[in-house]
């Protein structure tokens, strides 16, 4: 099955824009896997949770179905990237301690996805998955970001996943895994408006936009960003709130 690939073309700057996630995240993960030998992170993207996991697991494979994208990765000695689709990783059966999915779960067919992650954890392994949307600056910046752009402005190029993103609490989760309470995470970086600017260039609904209308949908609100983010080298303090569910396997 062809896969939806909506982060090949903007690859590199996928790489140098998105934000980190926290270290704390993984620490805690380690802590409710039932060994740290071998992670799984499927649809790694650029590989920044797979290098985090690395720093709490002996092992990670990271896979993506998008060659592109593993060619970006972050390199890590623990790290074994891998070009497979998130439906059928060619790992092998009850090899893996934790399998994790950042930021990616919504574009899966969770139908043939959650077999796969039943098949190859072992048992009492963990299935975690985690998600973030929209960031906290300033009132006027979130309004002219959150709502404006993205809503407004690009809105309508959204692929019809990207609303799983909104409601990710309410994707289902697999039957065989027990779900648990996780702590709250969130991710922190200090940004001036160019890394702003270039963070949102890496929205799919962006790219789409560009595709469909030959013009750069950011034009039409980076002079209202300048102004309500004054010196534009000013670095501003980017908050993530960020959503964390895992469930350990029971059957």
């Amino acid at each position: 099955m062809q896969f939806k690939d909506h982060f090949s073309t903007q690859a590199a700057d996928y790489a140098k824009f998105r934000p980190r996630y926290p270290a704390l995240m993984f620490k805690y993960l380690g802590e409710i896997a039932p060994e740290r030998k071998l992670a799984w992170d499927c649809a790694t993207g650029n590989g920044q949770a797979a290098v985090e996991l690395a720093n709490v697991f002996d092992r990670v494979i990271a896979t993506d179905a998008s060659e592109k994208q593993i060619a970006n990765a972050e390199r890590h000695k623990h790290v074994d990237y891998r070009i497979a689709p998130a439906e059928n990783s060619g790992l092998d059966s009850y090899s893996v301690d934790l399998v994790m999915v950042a930021q990616a779960l919504h574009w899966f067919d969770l139908d043939r996805f959650y077999p796969e992650v039943n098949r190859v954890l072992q048992q009492s392994g963990v299935f975690a998955a985690s998600a973030y949307r929209f960031f906290q600056i300033t009132p006027e910046i979130d309004r002219i970001v959150n709502h404006r752009y993205y809503r407004e402005i690009v809105g309508p190029h959204w692929p019809a996943e990207r609303t799983s993103i909104e409601k990710f609490e309410e994707i289902p989760f697999p039957l065989s895994f027990s779900e648990m309470e996780t702590p709250p995470f969130e991710m922190t970086l200090q940004w001036n408006l160019q890394h702003l600017l270039g963070y949102l260039s890496t929205w799919s609904a962006t790219q789409r936009f560009i595709a469909a209308n030959k013009r750069n949908p950011l034009d039409e609100i980076e002079r209202e960003l300048r102004v309500a983010w004054g010196d534009t080298k000013r670095l501003r303090r980017i908050v993530w709130p960020l959503t964390l569910r895992a469930g350990i396997k029971v059957a």
